[in-house]
């Protein structure tokens, strides 16, 4: 079962109960932009006791705010009653919740585009904000005072901006002029919830412009104190460097990869000490310090066969390529592009290679063979393997008697 049919047999069971049932939010935006909706909630004004009678199996996900997940067979959907809301003191959620109707749960939503209705019984749209009018005019309100819409969730002004970035939307001037007078306030959401809304926006094609209006309202230099910008009146005029990589990667990335190129004018070491906010996870932290730290390194295109053969064995090599690849041509360095070109070319005659075979001899063959444990086994090793890399040796033969020779050179009297 799709979680639309889900929805509408939930609709119909309230309905048949006596009770107003509708499809609200993010899925009636979409729907009416004729795109597929991820998910699709119900909006009631049944009590959530009233829904856990009527549905076998429901999840008290957030009851008192009126909030409960609804399982039929495998779709999961979330059902809340019509509510208003008021008073936030930590600037995310409501102190006081009082269930209403529909319009007064429409003025209590984010934005005008988020705040419709749709009877799925009726076909009809319920429009009680202008959200309509909005959505042909491509662009994102808050509904009501911007003020006291970001006031009551700060996470609401980078979620304008996601929009903005996914929609391809304007956002309305007074709401976007709220944001910047609100910036400061980021700073009381968790790192993990910003984390997913910069995610969201940076990954997306898009994401040129939802960096720009990032660093144009303030909320990027309040998120990650100590970036470089400047500002000249009321335009942020830095890190466009930063812009233009975005715009110029591949249409398809990863969070990491998108960090690297917004961070492309800082050091690794500022850009890393800037993300620690986000809470990023061990792999994406590893991800984003080898790209950081790896930067250039692409434009060297005669680097030896073994150095080239061990950025290739990573992980990341693609993604460190494409941030290169965007950062010259942001910058215009035909020089640097003919370079990475280059160094492309040896990368493509290396198909079928293994770039990361297992060492011909290990630790235990080289102190059988003389080598003293510690740092000269780990010093012999790796000389070893980079002339098993630059394709000196093939055979356990050749690698002992180079390990050999290796060693008549450095254990010399009084070493």
């Amino acid at each position: 079962m799709t979680n639309r049919r889900a929805a509408i047999q939930i609709v119909e069971r309230l309905r048949e109960k006596g009770f107003l049932a509708l499809l609200a939010g993010g899925c009636v935006r979409d729907m009416l932009l004729g795109r597929r909706p991820k998910d699709y909630d119900v909006a009631t004004d049944a009590r959530p006791e009233d829904v856990m009678v009527l549905f076998d199996r429901t999840l008290k996900v957030g009851a008192q705010f009126g909030v409960v997940i609804v399982l039929l067979r495998h779709a999961q959907v979330e059902v809340a009653t019509f509510r208003s809301e008021a008073g936030y003191q930590d600037g995310r959620h409501p102190d006081r919740v009082a269930f209403t109707d529909a319009a007064s749960d429409a003025a209590r939503r984010d934005f005008t585009i988020n705040g419709m209705f749709y009877d799925p019984i009726e076909e009809q749209v319920i429009d009680y904000i202008g959200g309509q009018t909005d959505l042909q005019r491509r662009i994102v309100r808050t509904i009501g005072d911007a003020d006291e819409r970001f006031g009551e969730d700060y996470l609401r002004m980078l979620r304008a901006i996601r929009f903005s970035t996914q929609l391809d939307f304007a956002i309305e001037p007074e709401t976007f002029a709220a944001i910047g007078r609100n910036a400061r306030h980021i700073t009381r959401i968790s790192g993990e919830r910003i984390a997913t809304e910069l995610e969201a926006m940076l990954v997306h094609p898009n994401r040129g412009a939802g960096a720009s209006m990032l660093l144009a309202s303030g909320l990027a230099e309040q998120i990650f104190p100590g970036l470089p910008v400047d500002r000249r009146g009321d335009a942020c005029v830095a890190l466009t460097s930063a812009v233009h990589t975005l715009q110029r990667l591949r249409k398809r990335v990863d969070f990491p990869l998108a960090l690297a190129a917004f961070f492309c004018g800082c050091s690794a070491e500022a850009a890393l000490q800037m993300c620690h906010v986000l809470k990023l996870s061990r792999n994406q932290t590893r991800h984003l310090r080898f790209l950081l730290t790896h930067r250039g390194r692409l434009l060297d295109c005669e680097m030896a066969l073994s150095s080239l053969k061990k950025l290739l064995a990573q992980p990341y090599y693609r993604d460190l390529y494409e941030l290169e690849r965007a950062t010259q041509k942001a910058a215009g360095n035909k020089a640097a592009l003919a370079a990475l070109a280059k160094l492309h070319r040896r990368v493509l005659s290396l198909r079928g290679v293994n770039v990361s075979p297992a060492p011909l001899l290990d630790g235990h063959d080289l102190i059988r063979l003389g080598a003293r444990p510690g740092p000269q086994v780990g010093q012999l090793a790796e000389e070893l393997y980079i002339a098993q890399l630059e394709d000196c040796l093939h055979t356990r033969g050749q690698a002992e008697q180079w390990a050999k020779d290796w060693l008549a050179q450095h254990d010399l009297p009084g070493q």
